[in-house]
């Protein structure tokens, strides 16, 4: 296996970690800005470690900078808005009384990444990818069941209610985004490295989601700007984690098939339990620990399986 091949791997798991700690300083945030004005810490903060990236990146590689075209921007454009759009329906499945069960269908994500990569990139789907999207989607629906009781039964009599069909609509946004910035890193790569690819892909939709947010929230709701804008110290570091996990996801999707990244990329869930069983001492309950076996199965096929 050459290097190129594989250094997807090691680039998705950094961008998981990364990801874990940048959702921990957002979730301190959510207390003083409230859930979009946190998000938007994500796209205000990150946008400039993403700049200075794609500066480095372009002064190593000596690399002239990417033309854009068309197709590129329809691209970064959708992944923009469907980011923005699934945070807005994952809020408001969390809003309804049984938001348990919105989150859980939300984690269809992975399935509907395989099944819109097909579609529109014809990124293929063998058998093994199939299987690691499958263990990795039933693991991570065990890991947060809408009902721990029944957690199977609650999915399948629930699936036409308003949280589920909000749920299922944020793993519809989620999914198109990762799909579509792969898209969009493949109409540069062509005619140029897959880092310079991924690094103006990244800073190109960091700067349209900071806009379309920022303006939104400037026009309804000033107050959340002024707050983000006064809590900068601790923004900067969610900035900054954000930028650094968007970069690992951008990167990968340059080098791999969405669905392939995506289902890799629930070794957060991992790291997660890893340290509330480290740390907090919590014991893992027979369900969960179904769940992260099916997920961690599914990791594995999906690394070595491909």
């Amino acid at each position: 296996m050459s290097i190129d091949a594989s250094l997807w791997i090691p680039i998705t798991i950094a961008a998981a970690f990364a990801q874990t700690l940048r959702n921990a300083a957002q979730r301190r945030l959510v207390a003083d800005v409230g859930t979009l004005g946190a998000t938007l810490v994500r796209f205000l903060y990150g946008l400039p470690f993403a700049l200075v990236w794609l500066a480095i990146v372009r002064s190593w590689q000596s690399a002239a900078w990417p033309g854009l075209n068309g197709t590129f921007v329809v691209w970064v454009v959708l992944g923009a808005v469907g980011q923005i759009v699934a945070t807005a329906f994952l809020l408001r499945a969390m809003e309804e009384r049984s938001f348990a069960l919105g989150v859980a269908y939300s984690k269809t994500e992975i399935i509907q990444v395989a099944l819109f990569g097909l579609i529109f990139l014809g990124d293929p789907l063998g058998a093994s990818t199939l299987a690691a999207v499958a263990l990795g989607t039933l693991g991570v629906l065990l890991l947060s069941p809408a009902d721990p009781n029944r957690p199977l039964r609650a999915l399948l009599a629930g699936w036409s209610t308003r949280p589920a069909l909000f749920g299922l609509a944020s793993g519809a946004g989620f999914a198109l985004a990762a799909v579509a910035f792969r898209g969009a890193t493949l109409q540069l790569i062509q005619a140029s490295s897959f880092l310079m690819a991924a690094a103006s892909t990244l800073a190109a939709s960091l700067a349209l989601q900071t806009i379309l947010l920022g303006g939104y929230l400037l026009a309804r709701s000033p107050d959340v700007v002024r707050g983000v804008l006064k809590a900068w110290r601790p923004s900067m570091f969610a900035g900054f984690m954000g930028a650094a996990a968007s970069a690992g996801w951008f990167t990968a999707f340059a080098l791999e098939p969405a669905a392939h990244v995506r289902t890799l990329g629930l070794i957060e869930l991992v790291f997660a339990y890893a340290i509330s069983l480290r740390w907090f001492r919590e014991r893992f309950t027979r369900l969960e620990r179904t769940g992260m076996a099916l997920l961690i199965a599914g990791l594995v096929l999906v690394t070595l399986g491909r």
